[in-house]
């Protein structure tokens, strides 16, 4: 694990009308300690504001020290924001699985590219995964302490040799013994597993689904869900790599293999915890399950689901825009660009936008060369790609781009091209859109 020691947080935005803008603090400041305590994270900081009398000391830009008192009502929020969730530095992954993200990108990017994180707090705050292998006792204590759940688990395998042998680590094989720790102290994880043709697929990845759906019982299941996702592979993946891509033909025998499984998990228990990735259905050229066979969504965030969410979304948003009449005052004529993983599902969203009076929306679904993909989802599409996708074509009044392929936060693409570099070179606005209604409204508003 590599630590540093615990920095003061440093804040970076005051939200107006809140507590702390009545005080006087400003960007710059840094909070130094809370109750004579010094927050590792964002987790120590929310749980010590927890409370009814706050004395802080502050350092602020000009490096003089404050010391403020504050009453305020328990659990009302102090309405700050920090330039990172970790004050004590990110817990490092040293696992080396060779289909990690990270290892499949060109070398001399921003450096945050490269930063390979196992930390337990980035899951519990934002749901990242990781892999239990690189966690001191004293961490597990304040697991189960904080009550720290759920946490999102990279499982991969159940099998002690194959888990070890994909994430080349000898301490990766107790992922069983580690479950059973979260059941008995009746926490829970979301699981994620990566299918890997010819590693873990075929009779590994049913033990594996069919072991961790025996967490799935009792009033607080120690494995509330599980996500079965595709690997994904890019052209900068070391020449040692052992991986080959997912298939349509192998997409089709994990979708069929899967749903075989979940069919039998419902008709033992009435539920299911098993759940497909949006992109098996995308290679193997299939339909997409219902709304309905998503229950509450338990691994959006993994790409379970969020395609169908976002077609009812859309379907929702815009029968209410149709309903109120609207009409566009001018012509206007835009460019929606996505990757072309989606292609096929959005096309209904690109035909019903056009039926909006006054508005023409051309789609332009990509491929990566940069990463050397033939199929691409939305959030991989980098800069290059999209110039030299759109470069020469007629773009309209500007191009609608979802915020997804873009750095949170910030204006700059995965290969480090930013926003404004890209607009100056297509010679064109580029507006980011994030969901349904920023599509829509972006689409339909004046400029």
């Amino acid at each position: 694990m590599s630590k540093t020691s615990i920095k003061p947080a440093l804040i970076t935005k005051v939200i107006p009308d809140s507590i702390a803008a009545e005080i006087g603090f400003e960007p710059g400041d840094t909070i130094a300690s809370i109750n004579g305590q010094q927050p590792r994270d964002l987790i120590d900081y929310q749980y010590i504001c927890a409370d009814e009398y706050l004395e802080i000391e502050v350092i602020d830009a000009k490096g003089k020290t404050h010391h403020i008192e504050i009453e305020k009502d328990y659990d009302q929020d102090l309405g700050l924001e920090f330039a990172t969730a970790l004050f004590d530095g990110l817990i490092q992954c040293n696992n080396r699985c060779p289909f990690c993200f990270i290892d499949q990108q060109p070398p001399g990017k921003r450096d945050t590219l490269y930063l390979k994180d196992d930390d337990y707090r980035l899951s519990f705050l934002y749901g990242s995964y990781l892999t239990l292998t690189n966690l001191p006792q004293r961490e597990w204590e304040r697991i189960e302490q904080m009550r720290l759940s759920p946490l999102y688990i990279s499982v991969h395998a159940t099998e002690p040799e194959l888990r070890s042998r994909l994430l080349k680590n000898s301490r990766a094989g107790k992922i069983l013994e580690q479950i059973q720790w979260f059941l008995e102290r009746r926490l829970q994880i979301h699981a994620q597993v990566v299918v890997c043709p010819g590693i873990n697929d075929g009779i590994h990845l049913e033990r594996t689904l069919l072991d961790l759906a025996k967490f799935h019982t009792g009033d607080i299941p120690a494995v509330a869900s599980v996500a079965v996702v595709p690997v994904g592979l890019t052209r900068f993946r070391p020449t040692e790599n052992e991986l080959i891509p997912v298939t349509t033909a192998k997409a089709e025998e994990v979708i069929d293999q899967v749903q075989e499984i979940q069919a039998k998990l419902r008709q033992t228990s009435g539920t299911n915890c098993i759940w497909l990735a949006d992109e098996w259905f995308l290679i193997a050229r299939r339909e997409l399950p219902p709304a309905s066979e998503y229950e509450d969504y338990p691994q959006i965030g993994n790409g379970v689901g969020s395609i169908r969410q976002f077609l009812s979304q859309f379907e929702t948003y815009v029968k209410e825009f149709f309903e109120s009449d609207i009409c566009l005052s001018t012509q206007r004529k835009l460019t929606w660009v996505v990757g072309n993983a989606v292609e096929k599902a959005f096309v209904a969203i690109a035909n019903r936008l056009n039926q909006i009076e006054g508005l023409e929306v051309n789609m332009v679904a990509l491929s990566s060369n940069y990463w050397g993909q033939d199929i691409t989802v939305t959030g991989l599409l980098t800069g290059q790609d999209l110039l030299e996708g759109l470069q020469g074509r007629d773009l309209g009044e500007g191009i609608l781009l979802p915020s997804v392929m873009l750095k949170q936060g910030d204006n700059l693409f995965l290969d480090d091209m930013t926003l404004e570099e890209l607009a100056a070179q297509l010679q064109t606005n580029i507006w980011p859109v994030a969901g349904v209604e920023e599509l829509i409204l972006t689409a339909v508003s004046d400029r």
